[in-house]
């Protein structure tokens, strides 16, 4: 597989490679894909979790288990009073 970088790019691996952390520029590649690939990874999850999350709150508003805005903003206020009175 032949692999085309920018200027710029193979200047970051060349670095890289002189630093003496890597001994070649395939190494550099493949810790970087490496580390794509765990992030691809943790978003998927991050994704998940989201959206299970979303599932459950939309249940939960389905099955009339909400409050009103009154009530939201009354609890809102409540917060801030108390990191005020935390951060004092």
């Amino acid at each position: 597989m032949n692999v085309s970088l920018t200027k710029e790019l193979e200047k970051f691996v060349s670095r890289k490679v002189e630093s003496g952390r890597y001994t070649s520029a395939s190494e550099v590649v493949r810790e970087a894909l490496r580390l794509l690939e765990g992030q691809e990874k943790a978003q998927a999850e991050e994704r998940k979790s989201f959206n299970a999350e979303l599932k459950s709150r939309l249940a939960a508003l389905d099955r009339g288990e909400h409050i009103t805005g009154a009530e939201s903003r009354r609890r809102m206020a409540a917060l801030s009073r108390e990191r005020r009175k935390l951060s004092a």
